[in-house]
């Protein structure tokens, strides 16, 4: 069966393989928290793990945690400690998260821009849903 063109044989990568790389990078980047974090870090001023929690509304502490050092890791997110009296620490997206953070913004930008027609489209799945769903009448035997 073909699946379409595949990159491996000119030296690249396939995401559409279980062990390809690309796909945990994607994980990291698909996951809300991530692209939440990645527009609130995108204007390119660093910021405190408290000013983020208090942006990132609904977030845990250990949510957010997890999600700045799965950034850290992928090279998307800088970490800088100061030698302060209690620590200060500061987050900035790196190049390589400005990027994706600029990408992540369009997302955004387009989910804003279209919200009212998504929520027509889930309204009108639901009353076509609830009305297949609804109770038959007693069965003829």
């Amino acid at each position: 069966m073909d699946t379409g063109f595949d990159l491996r044989e000119h030296g690249g990568v396939d995401v559409f393989l279980r062990d390809c790389p690309t796909r945990a990078v994607l994980e990291v980047i698909a996951s809300k928290w991530t692209m939440l974090v990645l527009v609130a870090l995108e204007d390119g001023r660093p910021m405190r793990f408290t000013e983020l929690r208090r942006r990132l509304d609904g977030v845990t502490q250990k949510v957010l945690t997890s999600t700045l050092r799965s950034l850290e890791r992928e090279g998307l997110l800088a970490r800088e400690v100061y030698p302060t009296v209690p620590p200060r620490v500061e987050y900035r997206l790196t190049g390589l998260g400005r990027e994706v953070g600029a990408l992540i913004q369009h997302i955004t930008d387009w989910s804003q821009a279209n919200i009212g027609t998504i929520r027509a489209a889930r309204e009108n799945f639901d009353a076509r849903t609830a009305e297949q769903h609804q109770d038959p009448g007693p069965v003829r035997r």
